[in-house]
């Protein structure tokens, strides 16, 4: 049924403020994971001994919910999202501080927390409300100068690394801090601490090079080729076999013996099924997404909901560059999800999020045409008494 611009209500003034371009190609990006599930997760789950379509299934239910969680975080105020932001960083911050001492070790690290038979992984949901912090941070530091918003953006930045690097993610590290440097020079960052920021990254570096074999390991077979190469030469293989228009739903071979095909290496089981032109399409909607929301960020007149709708979106467009240049072999492999492609729960929950935070910090507000409004009764009646006289 239509929604009338006359009717008044929650669902119809949200429909006529949403942007819609945002919202098609979110639901686009949802709909699509759920279809290239399809192929890239029945051979993972062969594997193990599950079910073919078990992955397909646990996508489906966790779908749902998130399709629910960004429609339902699309109805919040600035002000309730900035409030949801402050206790879910609080929470996540907790849990990943629990997670280091009674979290289940897997692979060597420990980012994952149990409550019976449901695992989450605190960082996923740290991230956006991480962003919106701070972007509120730096907003109050513009608004008012008497408050220390840089200095305390940059110390929660070191909580938040410090806890990351224990885990240890360094990826997720280097995510995190990317979106705050993105943020900081938004917001005006002075001379002084691009010196320093750029120092300090330059031995964060090297830092983790020479403490964790495993991220030294990595960067040395990407510079060199040597060593067990054996998922990121499997996903060019992939690629390359899949051509310009790919083998066809299900007739991909080469993704059956790639580990992760349904999480890191999804974006390569799309190019060896559907081919390079479907990669390049899907590649094309998280660009207009990063695009759109950095445009419709710079219009706006609220310094924290231009920062905060530029924050999400970069940390939504980095996320997703991280992982396809693995998936090409353009860096280092690093294990990070592409956003509601791969399958994962707490990462879609939280990029349902994060996508429910854009829309809602981009939503034509009330208030703003009460001003228009009001400026127009104002001319009007100016107008009136000129006429009158």
């Amino acid at each position: 049924m239509a929604v009338s611009r006359a009717q008044k209500g929650l669902i119809a003034d949200w429909w006529w403020s949403i942007d819609r371009w945002l919202l098609a190609a979110f639901l686009m990006l949802m709909i699509g994971g759920m279809m290239l599930s399809f192929a890239a997760s029945p051979p993972v789950a062969e594997r193990i001994g599950l079910d073919s379509f078990h992955f397909v299934k646990r996508h489906a239910v966790f779908l749902v919910p998130c399709i629910a969680i960004m429609l339902g975080t699309s109805l919040l105020t600035p002000h309730g999202i900035r409030r949801v932001s402050f206790f879910m960083l609080g929470a996540s911050l907790v849990v990943m501080v629990l997670a280091l001492f009674f979290g289940m070790e897997v692979k060597g690290a420990r980012r994952w927390m149990y409550f019976g038979p449901f695992g989450v992984q605190p960082s996923e949901f740290m991230k956006p409300a991480f962003v919106v912090v701070c972007a509120w941070l730096f907003a109050e530091r513009a608004r008012r100068p008497e408050v220390p918003g840089n200095l305390l953006s940059f110390i929660l930045l070191l909580v938040v690394a410090a806890l990351l690097v224990a885990q240890p993610d360094l990826g997720q590290t280097i995510l995190t801090a990317g979106a705050w440097g993105g943020l900081f020079f938004m917001a005006g960052l002075p001379w002084i601490w691009i010196v320093m920021l750029g120092s300090i990254a330059v031995v964060g570096f090297l830092g983790a090079y020479l403490s964790f074999s495993h991220v030294a390991s990595r960067i040395d077979r990407f510079l060199t080729g040597e060593g067990d190469t054996f998922q990121t030469d499997t996903a060019r293989e992939a690629i390359m076999r899949g051509g310009w228009f790919g083998q066809g739903p299900g007739e991909g071979t080469v993704k059956r013996i790639l580990p992760d095909s349904h999480t890191d290496f999804a974006f390569a089981v799309i190019a060896e099924e559907f081919g390079i032109i479907t990669c390049m399409l899907l590649s094309a909607i998280f660009c207009f997404i990063v695009i759109r929301g950095l445009q419709v960020a710079f219009a706006q007149r609220d310094v924290f909901a231009r920062l905060a709708i530029s924050g999400l979106v970069m940390l939504f467009g980095m996320q997703s560059i991280i992982n396809m240049a693995v998936n090409l072999q353009l860096m280092p492999a690093k294990g990070m999800t592409l956003p509601f492609i791969s399958y994962g729960g707490s990462s879609m929950l939280a990029v349902a999020i994060s996508a429910g935070f854009v829309l809602a910090l981009t939503r034509k507000r009330a208030e703003n045409s009460s001003q228009i409004d009001r400026l127009k009764n104002r001319t009007m009646a100016l107008g009136g008494a000129y006429g009158a006289r």
